[in-house]
């Protein structure tokens, strides 16, 4: 008993030291943008010798350059309309593949894993193009319609719907149920968790996204918040860190925010594999 318990104790100090490796250039990043520009650039220290929320202050008063809060409005936008695009085509394709009579199922199945191994950077350039001769680019649309589906959510998704009893199902059937009443009804209260995950890995590859933006847009206006982070790092804030890392503690809140909100969906659709 002793020997087990000295065993989780070593255990939970290892695990501890490990996230604290991880979570250490985090820790230097939100201490350092409340650091004054002198301090920054020569101190060694990660708690500030004088705390100060310019840093803040500035990158939200100048507007004309920085305009952040258009900057986060358009990733809200993108991020809310992409995620919700990607969940429910996906739910409704996965659906369909594996509950519907579909010509040519298999060989559509067939396409969704092959799509899995393509490289995205692979269909940039032709989507740009696309857009570009249909005078889109700039605006919202390449920015949402190009995250409309995924075949991991598609794959994911159908592979759930494999395992899912059809009783159920065939107990709605009897009771006069249509088909999108049992969609509804039964099979998205099941698949919640695995939605919620696909939602929030969806969520984070398009919020972090800054290769496609950066083709598409070309006004200050329409930038995302990551592209609108590396315009900050590549200018004049360059060499002043703190006012940098302010920034990046900016980007970074949402997205955390987030992760702590959905993940407890990542362990439920880990660990669901039916119906207890």
């Amino acid at each position: 008993m002793k020997r087990r318990k000295t065993k989780n104790i070593v255990l939970v100090i290892v695990a501890l030291l490990i996230a604290f490796l991880f979570l250490l250039p985090l820790i230097w990043m939100l201490f350092t943008s409340f650091k004054t520009l002198s301090e920054s650039m020569s101190s060694s220290t990660i708690l500030p010798k004088e705390w100060t929320f310019e840093n803040y202050t500035s990158i939200f008063a100048s507007t004309s350059d920085t305009p952040i809060i258009r900057w986060i409005l358009n990733t809200g936008i993108v991020t809310i309309i992409g995620t919700l695009l990607v969940v429910f085509v996906d739910v409704l394709a996965a659906y369909a593949l594996a509950r519907l009579r579909v010509p040519g199922k298999k060989v559509i199945l067939a396409f969704v894993v092959g799509a899995l191994t393509i490289p995205g950077i692979v269909s940039l350039f032709p989507a740009f193009y696309i857009f570009k001769s249909f005078n889109l680019l700039d605006t919202f649309i390449p920015l949402t319609v190009t995250y409309s589906a995924g075949s991991m959510g598609v794959f994911l998704i159908y592979n759930f719907l494999l395992d899912f009893p059809k009783d159920l199902e065939e107990a709605a059937y009897i009771d006069g149920a249509s088909q999108w009443t049992i969609l509804r009804h039964v099979i998205l209260p099941s698949i919640r968790p695995v939605m919620a995950t696909l939602a929030v890995i969806t969520f984070m590859a398009i919020y972090n996204d800054y290769l496609w933006p950066s083709i598409v847009v070309n006004s200050n206006e329409m930038k995302t918040l990551t592209l609108g982070i590396a315009t900050l790092v590549q200018g004049s804030n360059f060499v002043n860190p703190a006012r940098m890392m302010a920034s990046t503690v900016i980007a970074t809140i949402p997205a955390i925010i987030v992760f702590l909100i959905c993940n407890k969906y990542f362990v439920k659709s880990a660990t669901n594999t039916g119906i207890k």
